[in-house]
């Protein structure tokens, strides 16, 4: 049974969307069966992918309307599919508030797949809303991106008891899969002083790879395809292959030991994180 990933963070333009389908791909490149589910009503992800509407996507899957079989497409990567999403997931939202077990639905719906991938990534909207708790309850771990600025610190600590609530109740064993840093200028202090202070404070939980700011990375989704099609050569692709390979490593490392990553996150979270009580 495969690993189940959700990329969360509750300020937008941060780079999780960016991330999720870039380190999809480059999972399957390492030859990885990877899951790609698309859990915003924006949809960004599924035309990064090249999945664009109308087709039968994650809402129709939650509202029993399509079988997982006739939701999940095909991209231009080998090993990597994508279960896309569409704007009629903002309805959901408002459905699902009303149901008793409303944040177990899309951990329901994904259960027939968990068996055939190496690698199932959810990509969230913007929030701490009710689609997102629901990626988290159907989570192993939590892949955190941040942006290398004072508000990304304040978030943190947020997203932090968020998860810690997440762990005593719906989901027991969701662990910290790790925090990564997204649109890295090194000519900045600030970008500096704020990789110092929350590679300090987290440690091990910080991944090494540092994603730097890359006008190819922006292009890419506008042709409707991961970096690693669009160009494979330029330095964020380069840094999206090495924080793969990071993923995957840890992953391995974790599933030796399963119960490693949660007790971390709780002592985390309680404490407030570095960037104070958000």
């Amino acid at each position: 049974m495969g690993k189940t990933f959700v990329f969360v963070n509750q300020k937008g333009g941060v780079g999780k969307t960016t991330s999720a389908l870039n380190i999809g791909a480059y999972i399957a490149a390492e030859g990885k069966n990877v899951l790609l589910v698309d859990f915003d009503a924006q949809a960004n992800l599924s035309s990064g992918v090249g999945a664009k509407p109308p087709v039968p996507g994650i809402y129709e899957l939650l509202s029993g309307k399509a079988a997982i079989d006739e939701v999940i497409k095909k991209t231009g990567v080998a090993r990597l599919e994508v279960i896309p999403a569409s704007i009629d997931l903002s309805g959901a939202a408002v459905e699902l508030i009303e149901q008793e077990d409303r944040y177990l639905f899309l951990k329901k719906a994904l259960a027939p797949a968990k068996n055939r991938y190496d690698f199932i990534l959810i990509d969230c909207p913007p929030s701490l809303g009710v689609l997102t708790l629901n990626g988290m309850a159907a989570a192993d771990s939590v892949l955190i991106p941040m942006q290398c600025e004072y508000f990304a610190l304040e978030g943190l600590s947020l997203l932090l008891k968020t998860v810690q609530r997440i762990q005593r109740g719906l989901n027991k064993s969701l662990g910290i899969g790790g925090i990564f840093f997204t649109m890295y200028d090194p000519r900045t202090r600030l970008a500096q002083d704020v990789v110092k202070q929350v590679s300090t404070y987290f440690k091990s939980a910080v991944f090494s790879t540092i994603i730097p700011r890359n006008i190819r990375l922006s292009e890419a989704p506008s042709h409707g395809q991961p970096i690693v099609l669009y160009d494979p050569n330029c330095a964020g692709a380069r840094a999206y292959q090495s924080l793969a390979r990071e993923i995957i490593r840890r992953s391995a490392a974790q599933s030796a030991r399963p119960a490693a990553g949660a007790p971390a996150a709780s002592k985390t979270a309680a404490k407030g994180g570095p960037g104070g009580g958000a």
